[in-house]
Parts: C-alpha cells; structure tokens; sequence
C-alpha cells in the first residue's frame, strides 16, 4: 500500500455516504445504517480471507454496495430480466459513486480503474482478488442474511439459492463457509442443497 492515511481517508468517506441509508438493521442492541454494517462486515470478511489484500481489494470491499438505497429494485420490471437489469445497473452505479471518492482523494487512475473492475466483478474465474471479494460477499450472505432469507423463501428456491452461491465460491471461501456457526435451520438447508 503506498499511503495508509489515504486508505483511512477513503474508507472514512465510503462510510460516511453509506452512514446516510436510511434502511436499518440492528447489530448487539443497536440500530445502524445496513450498507454501513455490511461494508464493514465485508471489509473483515475480505481480511479474513486475506490478510495481506491489496490496496484495490480492500477498498473495494468497502465500496462494494455503497448508496445501494438509491437504486431501488422497483426501478425495474419484476421478474428475472429485470433483475439482472437492476444489478448490471447498480455493478455501475457502485463503481462510479466509488471512483469519484477516489478519484477526489487523488488516488491514480490504475487504482480507481482496479476497483472498478473489482467493483463489477470483471474476470471473477480468473482473478483471484475477484475471487476472493466475492466469497467474501458469499461468507457476508451466509453468516448474517441467510437464516432471514430462508424464512422468506419457499424451500425449492432457497436450496437453488445456495446452490448459486456454493458454485460461486472458490475451495479456499467454501472451506471457510463450512467453519461459520450456522443456526439448526440454516445447517439443514446447506446440508439438504449440497447432497
């Protein structure tokens, strides 16, 4: 990394835009803004995967879904084309709110152009700083949304749910999924989709 104290301002300016969602979630006791809670909850993900990660990997890790508010899902159709439309469009969204933070720090082009890409998930088979990011979002998932998920979803779609995400990790980010400390419900559901 060639400046720890811009880093620190970086992640200081993604946390306070992500400070102002109005969505909720509540963490021991209290409530805090969710994009907030879960850029940091990524960032300690990415770490744990990777203690020694790149300056563009863990700011992307922090930026990841930043703003995400602003891009409703009901700013597309229902269904699944307007879905896939609605996350291309918030992949972009998140990566030009990010660089222009970066780019006002003044951090060099190659490094906002990095995080960019890490932010789109480019190449995602091939890079392993991709890689690493998302089974960090897939560890994100599966430790603090997955249980919420599953009471929501019938259990058909759920176990493709998992599925998807299973396929998604690298060795190294399953290895680690098995290590997380799943409710009974949760525990059963993984059981069931990977037998």
């Amino acid at each position: 990394m060639h400046d720890p104290s811009l880093l620190k301002q970086a992640f200081e300016r993604f946390d306070a835009a992500n400070a102002e969602d109005p969505n909720t979630v509540t963490v021991d006791g209290t409530s805090q803004p969710k994009e907030l809670v879960f850029a940091k909850r990524l960032t300690e993900a990415v770490l744990t995967l990777d203690p020694e990660a790149s300056e563009p990997l863990r700011l992307a890790s922090r930026c990841q879904h930043i703003c995400r508010w602003k891009v409703p899902r009901n700013s597309q159709p229902m269904g699944r084309t307007g879905y896939l439309k609605w996350r291309a469009g918030l992949k972009k969204f998140h990566a030009e709110t990010a660089a222009a933070i970066l780019r006002d720090l003044g951090y060099p082009e190659a490094t906002v152009e990095r995080v960019q890409a890490l932010n789109q998930k480019q190449n995602l088979k091939t890079d392993p700083d991709c890689q690493t990011l998302e089974d960090a979002l897939c560890l994100v998932f599966l430790r603090h949304q997955f249980d919420d998920l599953i009471e929501n979803t019938g259990e058909e779609k759920m176990l493709r749910i998992v599925q998807k995400t299973w396929a998604k990790m690298s060795t190294r980010g399953q290895k680690a999924a098995a290590q997380l400390d799943f409710s009974e419900l949760a525990a059963g559901v993984l059981k069931k989709a990977l037998s």
